[in-house]
Formats: structure tokens, sequence, C-alpha cells
């Protein structure tokens, strides 16, 4: 068999296994009966071919790619779920936006059920072996474990059974297959390394090849190339070999060479490049280039004319298990076709562009790469744009290059993939193959997916399958047959927009397929429309009905306007939608929004007239409204639409009839003012719907004077003039048929309507104008306007006051008052209290001092006339006259001024009447009034003009300060505290006159004298114990007892006032004088008890009591305090009762104390003794020599002789003569009484930081012969000594008393002893560690 299938040749073959596979219908089980003629594979392949072109080129995605953005993919896709969740199907289906991207079913799986037989049978009945490869080309063939080589033809029907059971027991397995491109040659691998060539055409062996690549390593590709004398082939070791085939004589021969080493690197995959039929003569098949996979990087090679390497490129970081794909496949880029190279290893896809050059050369362009979020174990192209690739977890996903998104996901699990570990690890030979590829070969699936013209080839265990894509009506078809009309809807719309993935079948040119796409669209919305009145549930509440026709008929309504076929619409399909009332109501209803969205603008008669009937029956009237002022005029009936409009107050859309249908624009605001009119003219109160109709009017004509349409849009820029002149002159006109009394009726209502407002749209009248005509037009406005000012000057109506006023305002500021009696307007302005407007005119006559009267008389402007008087007076345009003017008005009203705001007045003084200060203090009252100014007055003379006194400045603190003593006694003591201006006598005095003692006994402790001060506090506290001690004798009301608790609260703070006076001035004060002070003050409290009147409500008194004797305690001398306790006349009958708390707490402080300082003499001795006992232990500890010898002199010593002379030994176990070590320089260091030593070795390795001894007088007395050193402190542990022995010796316990009488305490009370503090001193509970060797 010589000829090639063509691209649809496997799609034939499976075709009627198609709906079994997909749909797994049993027929006996659904009785479907059986079809006796089932169409021929020629008929099918016909059909077809006629009806469609080859999708291959159709498909080809011609896009620019260097011009695409990279983004990443999503790894799921609708069609996905759909396919694989049976669930979807129960969904309930919502209106789906056509932006969302729908694929749909991409692929059709099918199973080759004779093939898969076949396969089973062969395993079964003629022990063939499980299948272990398959190719495709032509014919499929199948390779077995057993050796045997299957050939398939397109009607599935085994042809050849190639090889024999003994020649694969000797052989092996087959590993690897390939067919060339005319289909008439067939390599096969073997699992053991040989490899034979088939005939296809009669089954003939034609080569068996032992020796082509080293053996014991098992074949794990072959391929043929372009040229069918040459092939290449790939082993286990990982090297690859290229095959060139001869015949001579008619001898067939194979020459094999070595195009990589296994040794530099495993190749794991190799795939050449071979042009199919249309580009056998594109350029860069003259090269037969080779694509090699290793495990660490990729390579190009090209084996003609010679060998030589194009482009190496490396993986990126992946895992080591994963297995490296090729694929090749020509892509037309911008009108040029060039093959593409794919490979991955790992989750990311990376694609080379292969181009040739004019010179020769070729050059590789990498493009943009596609990461996907699994590990791909195969990679193969279906078209020029669309890949196929298989993960680890058997997931089959369907990707499209130019967008890099997943357009479907399918499942693999039950074909059962074939995998090729056996052979990548070389089993059948002995398994010598490194780790590396051993760990890619477990998932390996190499020989069991191929791909040819369209079509994927998956092998299974025990089946075959073939996968292929769908045509565009398919895609649809398989979501109508499913009741996804929505999603086929969305779908068919993305084939019509050109925006769809993996197009097959829908050939011509845009055009031409949107109106085959267009047609396929009419048809599924007739499907629809007809299925969603079938389903619609007849029975139950209304609402579920309601929402059924609302989930279907905006689809209807989005489609037919996309398509741009509202006739369809409004025809055919509001035909099938009018058997049901709902589906009626809720199709006019749901017409609104495309209205309102100007989607639809123009609605046949028929649909018109429902429209209103039914929004009229309903009350959608604003609605109705909505819709009128959108749509095309020429689709209404003007009388009825103005007759329901009136009818239901709908004046926007009458408006845009009249407007727009009638080019009216004047009979809208006669109608308009015949509703606001009247009521306003009769004074009375304006409902919420008369007021919104005010607001249209008033926006209507802004509009028309504007130049825009009203609600929407724009006037025909021919008209704009013309209707605005139109406009203006309706508006001035001077009478009108209803009121032919008022002058300007229009402007009146206006007016009074909203003034501000209707000032602002006239405005816009001048605009767009010529300047002679804007001129004109003004000046009559002005006109107008100046005649109606008594109606602008109306006292009696207080409706918008100040928006009259101001509309007045800025008709005089532009020149109105030109034209108009300045006198009239006054009185006018007077009546009106148009303050404003008086200001206006009084300033024009520089009648300042009237203005002043005009803010003080306005409430909205009053607090402004302190910046008003400031900037007039500041001034330097302003005559002298006319300042004196502005400053006896001023003064005239300064008591208003100071009550409008004190400190605003006294910056005013400061700066513009500082001269006239003492008389505006005569006129104004005492009482806090002037106080506040005058405060106020001199903080800001004193803040704003430092250094500078006026010369009455003195009294006037003093008067301040009198005033603060009568009216403000709180603020008092904190001006004293702050304030330097006044004197210190004259203060004494003012505050003694008024008897505020706290300021008094401030002012005396400031002046120095400290016992008036203690004295003057005393006696406040005396007076309010008095006013106690009388209000306890009488009854307690509640008034009563919140007077009682005043003068509580003021006999708290008078003493802590007293109190905080002692400890201020007892450095000051000798001991006898410090306890005659304190000693009084604790008289005073008890002088209560004395006298018996205190009951026990006053128990805070003892409280207060005890707050004086704790103060006292770190003054006065605690058995000096419990005498002047036990002396009181109180306590001679034993009522200790009340200084209970007292006593015991010195007994806790006495016991503490006991236990402080027991414990610390205990631990002092304890660290005494452990100090003593380790320094004994050092002194007496014998010492060993390290040698025999001394380190100076290198001689021995002698060790039981008596002898002369002297041995030093130091602790560190080195032995010195004496006189050796006297005799070294800078060893040793001689004093007065003692000589000191160090180890010379020690001190000259450690840089001088040896240990010193002491060698005793001579006088002393030494044993053996060793010379012992008392070993001395050092300064820290003799400062240590000294401390310790300090406190164990400690003070006399009479002392102990007498400092405890005289010590210095804190806030505690129950802390009454301070360990007496030494410089320098700190407590070591633990002295340093002695340092032994």
């Amino acid at each position: 068999m010589s000829e090639s299938l063509d691209a649809c040749s496997l799609l034939s073959s499976s075709s009627q296994l198609d709906q079994m596979d997909e749909e797994a219908i049993d027929d006996k089980e659904f009785d479907i009966p059986q079809v006796y003629t089932p169409p021929t594979l020629e008929s099918i392949l016909n059909e077809l071919e006629d009806e469609e072109e080859p999708f291959v080129l159709e498909d080809t995605c011609v896009l620019n790619t260097e011009n695409i953005d990279a983004h990443s993919c999503d790894t799921a896709s609708l069609a996905s779920s759909d396919s694989g969740d049976p669930a979807h199907f129960k969904r309930k289906k919502r209106p789906v936006e056509l932006k969302a991207t729908i694929h749909g079913s991409v692929l059709r799986n099918s199973m080759l059920q004779g093939i898969s037989a076949q396969i089973v049978s062969a395993a079964d009945k003629v022990d063939a072996g499980l299948p272990t490869a398959i190719t495709v080309a032509g014919v499929i063939v199948v390779g077995t474990s057993h050796g045997l080589a299957l050939v398939f033809d397109n009607n599935q029907a085994l042809r050849l059974c190639l090889g024999t059971k003994t020649t694969g027991a000797e052989f092996g397995a087959v590993s690897a297959l390939s067919i060339n491109n005319d289909c008439s040659r067939l390599l096969c691998g073997f699992a053991k390394g040989q490899m034979t060539m088939w005939d296809l055409a009669n089954g003939k062996l034609l080569r068996t090849i032992t020796d082509a690549h080293p053996p014991g390593t098992a074949i794990l590709h072959v391929k043929f190339t372009d040229d069918p004398t040459l092939a290449v082939c790939s082993d286990s070791g990982g090297s690859v070999f290229e095959l060139a085939f001869r015949r001579v004589m008619g001898l067939r021969s194979c020459d094999s060479r070595c195009l990589f080493s296994g040794s530099k690197g495993e190749v794991c995959c190799i795939e050449p490049l071979r042009a199919s039929p249309d580009f056998t003569d594109h350029p860069i098949t003259h090269y037969s280039l080779l694509a090699l996979a290793s495990l660490t990087k990729i390579l190009v090679i090209g084996l003609k004319p010679s060998l030589k390497v194009w482009m190496t490129f490396p993986y990126s970081k992946s895992d080591p298990s994963s297995v490296p794909q090729l694929a090749w496949q020509f892509v037309s880029v911008q009108s040029a076709v060039n093959p593409f190279l794919a490979f991955c290893k790992g989750d990311t896809v990376h694609f080379l562009m292969i181009k040739r050059e004019e010179m020769g050369a070729i050059h590789v362009i990498k493009q943009r790469h596609i990461h996907l979020s699994c590990d791909i174990i195969s990679l193969n192209w279906i078209n020029g744009c669309t890949l196929v690739l298989v993960d680890s977890h058997e997931k089959l996903l369907i990707v499209d290059r130019p967008s890099q998104e997943v357009l479907e996901i399918m499942d693999l699990e039950q074909v059962q993939l074939v995998y090729n570990s056996r052979h990548f690890k070389s089993l059948a030979t002995g398994g010598n193959v490194s780790q590396a590829l051993a760990l890619v070969g477990e998932k390996a699936c190499y020989q069991s997916i191929s791909s040819y013209a369209g079509h994927i080839v998956c092998l299974g265990t025990k089946s075959a399958h073939t996968m292929t894509l769908r045509t565009w009506r398919e895609r649809i078809d398989c979501m109508l047959n499913q009741d996804h009309f929505v999603e086929a809807l969305s779908l068919a719309w993305s084939f019509h927009e050109g925006t769809a993935k993996a197009v097959v079948g829908l050939c011509g040119d845009p055009l031409k397929r949107k109106g085959i796409v267009g047609d396929k669209m009419l048809e599924i919305l007739f499907q629809f429309a007809d299925h969603a009145m079938k389903r619609c549930p007849e029975h139950g509440r209304i609402q579920v009905m309601e929402q059924h026709f609302h989930d279907v008929i905006p689809i209807l309504i989005d489609f037919c306007l996309l398509l741009q076929r509202p006739d369809l619409l409004f025809d055919q399909l509001y035909a099938r939608l009018l058997e049901n009332p709902v589906a009626k109501g809720v199709f006019l209803e749901l017409l609104e929004s495309y209205i309102v969205t100007n989607r639809l603008g123009h609605l046949p008669t028929t649909i018109m007239k429902d429209l209103l009937a039914h929004y009229n029956s309903n009350g959608l009237m604003d609605n109705l409204e909505r819709c009128i002022v959108h749509l095309d005029v020429t689709s209404l009936d003007i009388q009825q639409v103005v007759q329901v409009c009136w009818e239901n107050q709908l004046y926007d859309a009458m408006i845009y009839v009249f407007n727009s249908g009638m080019n009216d624009y004047i009979t809208p605001m006669e109608k308009l003012f015949a509703v606001i009119g009247p009521p306003l003219r009769e004074g009375r109160s304006l409902t919420a719907e008369e007021v919104v109709m005010g607001n249209k009017l008033l926006v209507y004509i802004s509009c028309c004077l504007a130049g825009r349409a009203y609600p929407l849009g724009n006037i025909p820029e021919d008209l704009v003039v013309q209707i605005k002149i139109q406009v203006f002159e309706y508006l001035i006109l001077l009478h009108t048929g209803e009121s032919s009394s008022d002058a300007y009726p229009l402007i009146q209502t206006l007016l009074h309507f909203d003034t501000r407002e209707f000032l602002n749209v006239l405005a816009m009248t001048f605009e767009d104008l010529n300047d002679k005509q804007a001129i004109e037009y003004q000046q009559r406005i002005v006109d107008i306007l100046l005649q109606v000012l008594e109606f602008l000057c109306r006292s009696g109506d207080a409706s918008r006051h100040t928006e009259r006023q101001q509309v007045l305002l800025q008709l005089l500021q532009v020149g109105g008052v030109v034209q108009f009696d300045e006198e009239k307007l006054l009185t006018l302005s007077q009546r009106a209290n148009f303050y404003q407007i008086l200001e206006f005119l009084y300033e024009k006559k520089h009648m300042y001092d009237k203005t002043i009267d005009c803010y003080l008389k306005d409430p909205l402007r009053k607090g402004e006339i302190f910046s008003y008087i400031h900037e007039l007076m500041s001034m330097a345009s302003h005559s002298s006259e006319e300042k004196q003017a502005i400053k006896n008005k001023t003064l005239q009203h300064i008591q208003e001024l100071i009550i409008l705001d004190q400190s605003k007045s006294a910056n005013l003084v400061v700066s513009h009447l500082v001269e006239e200060v003492d008389q505006i203090i005569s006129k104004l009252p005492d009482g806090e009034l002037l106080l506040q100014f005058l405060s106020s007055f001199l903080e800001l003379r004193e803040r704003h003009y430092p250094g500078t006194t006026l010369p009455m400045e003195h009294e006037l603190h003093k008067h301040l300060l009198d005033l603060l003593c009568r009216f403000a006694p709180q603020q008092l003591l904190n001006f004293l505290q702050t304030s330097q201006q006044y004197r210190l006598e004259e203060a004494i005095q003012i505050t003694e006159k008024y008897h505020h003692s706290e300021a008094t006994g401030y002012l005396l402790e400031k002046k120095g004298d400290f016992y008036g001060a203690f004295t003057v506090l005393l006696e406040a506290l005396k007076a309010q114990l008095c006013l106690l001690t009388a209000d306890s004798t009488r009854g307690q009301s509640e008034d009563e007892k919140e007077n009682e608790s005043a003068i509580l609260r003021r006999i708290e703070n008078s003493l802590n006032n007293l109190v905080a006076l002692g400890h201020r001035n007892s450095q000051k004060l000798q001991q006898p004088q410090i306890k005659e002070l304190w000693f009084s003050l604790l008289e005073t409290l008890m002088t209560p008890r004395k006298q018996g009147a205190i009951s026990a409500k006053f128990v805070v008194l003892e409280d207060l009591t005890m707050n004086v004797l704790n103060s006292m305690s770190t003054l006065v001398s605690l058995p000096a305090i419990i005498q002047q306790i036990l002396q009181n006349p109180i306590y001679e009958r034993g009522k200790f009762a009340e200084i209970q708390v007292l006593i015991l707490g010195m007994l806790d402080t006495f016991s503490y104390e006991q236990t402080l300082f027991e414990t610390t003499t205990s631990l002092l001795n304890h660290d005494l003794h452990w100090s003593l006992s380790h320094l004994r232990t050092a002194v007496t500890r014998g010492l060993h020599p390290r040698q025999d010898s001394c380190n100076i002199c290198l001689q021995q010593y002698k060790r039981w002789q008596d002898s002369a002379e002297q041995i030093l030994l130091f602790s560190c176990g080195h032995l010195y003569h004496v006189q050796c070590l006297q005799q070294t320089v800078d060893c040793g260091l001689a004093c007065a009484s003692e000589q000191q030593w160090s180890c010379y070795k020690c001190s000259t390795t450690h840089r001088g930081r040896g240990r010193q001894y002491t060698i005793p007088k001579k006088s002393r007395s030494t044993s053996l012969v060793q010379v012992f050193q008392e070993v001395t402190l050092d300064f820290q542990q003799e400062q240590s000594w000294d401390q310790l022995r300090c406190l164990y010796k400690g003070p006399s316990r009479l002392s102990i008393l007498a400092e405890l009488s005289h010590r210095h305490h804190n806030e505690r009370t129950g802390i009454l002893v301070q360990v007496p503090a030494q410089e320098g001193f700190s407590l070591k509970l633990s002295p340093p560690p002695l340092l032994e060797e």
C-alpha cells in the first residue's frame, strides 16, 4: 500500500462508534432499532469533503507571535467541567456574559473498536503479547511484547502480522515503530537492541539490523526522516545514531554513524523534522533537521549537507523525573510558514521558530512559552495552533498556543496508557542504564501516543483510541444535545466574531463565515424559544413563571440585537411569546433596559401599542417615561403618547415628544407654568409635586438656552440660536392671557420660585450670541429685573429672603443701580431688611459708620464686623474724618461688641483704640464681662507689644486682680502664678481684703514670709473646721449634706496646701521650728475631737489626720509624735482606737526592719565564712612541679638534701632557682620589705599577664625545699573585703536608734528606715570566685 491516507481517514474509520462511545447508550435497553444499511466509509468521507474543506489549512493560525502578550493561562475550561462532571447537566441555566470564555467540547475521543478487539484477541488466542508501541501514518501499526507488529488499514482490519514469536523471543518486545512518508516501509526497534525493516505492501522483511549501535542496549526511538534512505535511532545508553540505507547490486545494507554519544549526556527523545506533502519544497527541509532532548538540554542539528549543530538550549530548573518532550509543526506566522519546535521538561512548554535566511543561514528564534501547573509526559501538535498535552495524572489538555489558553481537559485514566519504563531501564538486556535515565523512564510513554494529520492515537493495555478536533457545528450541537442553549449561543457568537479557538470546518471570507454562523444562531434561537415555552411550568406561583422567562427572554433579545435582527425578535419570536401572557409581560418589561441604554431605538407600532397598554395597566408610568424619551419619535403615536403623558403627569416624555416630534419648544413651558403659576400668585406653598414641576421647568429652560435637548441629547446645530431667541422672548412677555394685571408674570413666577437658579439660567442666554445681540438682550433683562425690584424687596415675604437679597445685590453690582432711584431702593431695602443692599449703598456714599449698624443688625453677618472694622481702620485710602467717624461708632457700640466676642473686641481695642481703653472700661459695668475683656486686652497687649507699658497699665492689672477676687476666684491663683505685672504688697492687701487665704498664702510664701503663709492657711483650715462643727449640730437635709461635702473638700484642699508648704520649706527650718509647725497643724485637726462635736459620719477627718502623721514622720521623729499624741487630753482615759492604725504601722515597720537586719547579717556572715575558707584553702594547697629542673638554667634541683639554694614554685607548676629568677631582666620587682615574683615563662607567653606571688620576709621559716609565698588578693577582692569588714562591725544599737530618729522617709508609711548610704557602696552577697589552676 503505497498511497498515504488523507487527513480524515482515521476520523471516518471511527465515526460509526462516536455516539456509542460518548453517550454509552445500550440499544436493547432503549429499544433502538437496528440500522441495516449503515453508511460506507467512502460516503462519509465524501460528505465531509463536499461540505467542508480540510480543516488543517483553514485552522492555521495566522498571527504575529511577536506582538502577542504573554499571559499565563488557566488550566481548566467550562467544556472540561461539562464533559467530566455529570452533575453539570442538572445545574440551573443562567444567562452568561458574552465575554465569558466558552469553548465547548473541542476534542472528539473515540475508541477504535476493531483494533482494540484485535489486540485483545491476539494476546489471548495467539499469544502475541501485550501492546507496547503504536504509530500511525497511512496505516496504524501496533507493536507487542512478543516482538510482533500488527498492521491495520483505515477500516481497522488487520492487514499484516509482521514477525514471529521466534524472532520475538530473540529480539524481545517491540520498543519503537516508525513509518516513512509514502507509507511503504516500517522500522521496528526491539528491547534487545535489534531493528528490522518491513515492506508494508507485501509484509516482506527487508533488513535486520543488529550492529547499528552498541550491544546490550534497548532501542528507545527509531524515526524515518524525509529522506526514505535516512533514519535515526536512539538507545538506552543515551546515544543517537544515523542509519543510512543502501542497495547495491540487489544487496541491502545499512551504514551507521554516531551523532551523539551517551557519554556526553543521555538523550531521551529524538524528533526529526518531517514535512507534510504541502511543505516538501520548503527550503528548511534541505537541512534534514533533527531535534535531540537530553536530560539537561535541547539540541537542533542538521544532518545535511553536513552534520552541524544549529542550536542548544538548556532546560530551566525542573523535577529530575520529568520527561523531555519534542514536537515539530509547520506554523503560519505573518503570511510566512516556518517550522516550530515545541519542547518541554516539566510544566513549561517552550517554542522555537526555525527560519532560513536568504544567505542560507538558519536562525532559531525563541517564542513565548506556556506555563502549566502540571508535569507533562506527552506533547503533540494537532494543528498549527493547537497542542495536545498529557500530564502525569493522565489528564489530556488541549491548549491554544497563540492565546496560551487551555480549551479542554479530558481524563485518560480509562484508556490505561502503555508506558515504556521497561525499555528505558533496558530490563531485557540486564538493566545496564543510568539511574537518571531510569528515573525519567518511570513516566515515559513516547511510543503510546502518536499524531498524524490532525489525529492523536493513544495506545492502552487493551484498547486504542483516536482523538480529533470537532467541527464548529459539532461543538455547538454537542451543547444543544445537552440543552445548554445559552452556552451554545455564546460559543456560536465567538465563531461569528472570530474569537473562538481551534475552529474546524468554518471556511471562506469573514463575511461569509458570519452569514453561515448567523443562520445557525437563528436556528438555535428558535429552538431555545420553543424549548422555553415547553418547559414553562404551567401550574404554580406566578413568580416561578416570571423567573423562568426572566432567564430566557434576555438571551433572545441580546442575540437578536447582536445579530442585528430586531425584525426576527418582534415578528417571529414575539409571536411565539404571545402564547403565554406571563412571557408577554416579561418581554415588554425587559425592553426598558435595552431602550434606556440606546441598544433599541425603534419599536414597531404593534409593540409600542402593547408597551403603552401594559405599562399603563400595571402602573409603570415612570418606566414608560424613561422608555419614551429614548425612542425614535417616528415610531410613536404622538397623539396617544401625549394624552397618556398628560394624564399621568409624564412631563419629561411630553417635552420630548413636543420637541422632537413637533419641533415645539414653547408649549411645554406653557403647560408647566400653568402648574406652578397659580399657587405662587395666590401665596400658597407649593406641594412636593409642584416643586418638582418647577425644577423641571428651570432645567428645561436652561437646556433650551444652552443648546441641549431635554432630557437627553442635543438640539440640532441649525436650530440652537433660533430656539434660544424663542424661549427668551417668551420669558420676557409683558403680559399673558391668564394674568394680565401683573407685568412680566413669567419672570416674577420664576424669581419667586427660585431666584438664584433663575438668574443662573438667564446667564446662559448671552452665550453663543454675537456681541451686539448679547448686549441688547442683557440690557433688556436688566431693565425688566429693575422693574421687578419691588417684588424682590417685599417685606412681608420671608421665603427665600437670602436668595432674593443675593439676586438684588448681584444686580446692583453689575450696574443696575444707575437706572434706579437710590433713595427708593434704600427705603425698600430697609423695609425688607436687606442689610447687604444697605451696606452696598452706604459704602458707595462713604457712610461707613452706617455700615457698622448694618453688620450689627444682620444676624448672618454680625460676627464679621470685627474684621470689617479692622479693615476700615487699616486702609490708608480713608480720610481721618472717616476713620474718626468709624471710631466713634465703634465706641458707641463697644459694649455690644464686647458681648458679641470679648477676645475679638480686645484685639480690636489693642490694634486701634488703645488710647480710649479707660473710656471703654468706664462704660462697662463691673462684672464678668469687664473681667473677660480686661483679661483678654492685657494678654493680647503683652503678647503683641512686649516691653512696652501704658500709662495706666499698673492700675489695669490692679483692677483685673480685684475683679478676679470678686468674680472669678477659681482663676485667681493661676493668674498670680503666671503673671508678673502686679505689685506684691498690693496683691496681698487685695487678697486679704476678699479673704482668699490660698492666694494670700502663696503671695506670702513668694515674699519669703513662711510663717505668715502657714498662719493664714492654718486659720483658713480652722475656719472650715468650725463651719463643719457648726453644721454637724443641725439636721441632715439634702442641701445640708451637699454643703458638708463641699466643706470637707475645702478642708482637704487646705490641708494639702499646708502639707505641701511644710515640705517645701522644711529645709530652711530647724528641728524645733519644724516640730512647732507640724504639731500646731496636728493640734488643729484634733481640736474638733476635744469639743466632742464630730459625729461618726466625719470619719474622713481620721484619714486626713493619718495623712498628716505620715507626712510628719519624714520630718519629725516617731517618739516625739507618739508623745505628742499621748499627751492629748482625748487619750488620757485610754481611747487609743483612733491611733491604733498608726501604732500598728510603727510596729510593722519595726518588725520589717528587724527582719531585714537579721537576714542581712546572716548573709554577710555566710559570705565572709565562704570567702575566708576558700582563701585558706588556696594558701595551704600543696604545689607539684611539672619538671625537676629550673625553667631558666635547666639544672635539676636537689629534693632531699639540705642546700642553701632557694627554690620558687608557682601555682602554674613552673619551678625556678631564686638566683636565676633574680638575674632575669624585667622578671622581678624588689620592694623595701618584700619582693613580688611572677612566673617568667607564663608572663612571657601571656604577654605579662601572669600571676604575681610574694616571697615572705627572711625571718619567716620555710618548710621542705619549697618557699611558699603568701597569695595576695587582687584590688576588687581587697575592696570587697574592706567593705564586708566594715559592715560586719557596724554601729552600736544605740547609734542605730539615734539614726532612726533622724532618718528621712519617702512616701510610704510602712518603710520608716533607710539604710545609711555610703559613697560607692554596693552590697555583694556573693564574692567573685577564685581562679585556680
